[in-house]
């Protein structure tokens, strides 16, 4: 992906330094890795039992420590007690993800995808966290990872929500880290069922729980354009048979010329007026779709929906 040339617009939100209980730290043995991506976490001094897990894979030219950083959620997770896995890319060109190898776009078929859900299971057996209460969000290459997560792996993950991103399958090719200046620019264009078709080709066979998502896009973006927005909505509407048509709109929410499009319980997407690819820092967005400030018993999760 070295035709991303842009940092993704993160380092302009870095935040000041976090009062934390504890300290991101490197996991060098957690799994099955088949493309040495490299795993940080960071686990709340004080947990309760079963706690959720957020995984926030960076953008293109970033690192785990630039999320880590540049996102609020580990001082999120000291307060609501959640774990935050961070983990860093393998690609030495420019950070960017594997979200175009058939490995990544197939459960259990390797790739980055299956290096990242290996996190995820090392931390749930290691911390007895709550499998059904397991989150992932990003921007831009984050966000393609996280569409690509949902579609593969709808057996791990309770939740997405993706920044700036692309449809599942929008980056295919051959390899692990082909560019598609064509899906970059909006110039592949399905109808719902085609879509659709792409995820559940990831997993054939599978049909249980389909985690949520959240999507969101700015419309003056011109690194990732904005009608990656619509295939995305095409896409995640068809999967969850819903209606493209939305059936709740709000204006002005969270920001002044934010709308967000809500289809049925388990999708909404949010288009940001004015907006580039690099959209404000909305945490606050994520933690309600995650339900992560929740502690009791009737929290969203795969078991709870």
């Amino acid at each position: 992906m070295s035709s991303l040339k842009v940092s993704c617009g993160i380092a302009t939100h870095l935040l000041s330094a976090q009062t934390l209980s504890s300290t991101l730290t490197q996991v060098k043995d957690f799994g099955p890795n088949p493309r040495n991506v490299s795993m940080y976490i960071y686990v709340p001094k004080n947990l309760t039992t079963k706690p959720p897990i957020l995984v926030v894979p960076h953008w293109c030219h970033g690192t785990a420590q630039d999320a880590f950083n540049g996102r609020p959620y580990a001082s999120l997770g000291d307060t609501y007690s959640f774990i935050s896995i961070y983990p860093n890319s393998p690609n030495v060109a420019d950070q960017c993800w594997d979200v175009s190898s058939n490995q990544s776009l197939t459960h259990e078929g390797g790739g980055d995808a299956l290096s990242i859900v290996s996190m995820v299971r090392w931390t749930l057996e290691k911390y007895g966290g709550d499998k059904d209460r397991v989150f992932v969000t990003g921007t831009s290459s984050g966000a393609m990872m996280t569409n690509v997560l949902l579609g593969s792996y709808p057996d791990v993950f309770a939740a997405g929500s993706a920044w700036a991103g692309v449809a599942f399958g929008c980056f295919a090719g051959n390899g692990y880290g082909v560019w598609s200046d064509a899906c970059a620019t909006g110039k592949i264009i399905k109808n719902g069922t085609e879509w659709a078709a792409m995820v559940k080709k990831a997993y054939p066979g599978y049909t249980g729980f389909r985690p949520k998502m959240q999507v969101l896009h700015g419309t003056a973006d011109t690194v990732l354009y904005p009608q990656n927005l619509k295939e995305e909505i095409k896409q995640w509407t068809a999967v969850f048979g819903y209606s493209d048509t939305p059936a709740n709109t709000t204006k002005n929410t969270p920001l002044p010329g934010w709308t967000r499009y809500r289809y049925g319980s388990k999708f909404e997407a949010y288009e940001a007026a004015g907006v580039t690819h690099d959209i404000p820092n909305q945490a606050d967005v994520v933690m309600d779709w995650f339900d992560l400030r929740c502690k009791g018993d009737d929290c969203y999760s795969r078991s709870n929906s």
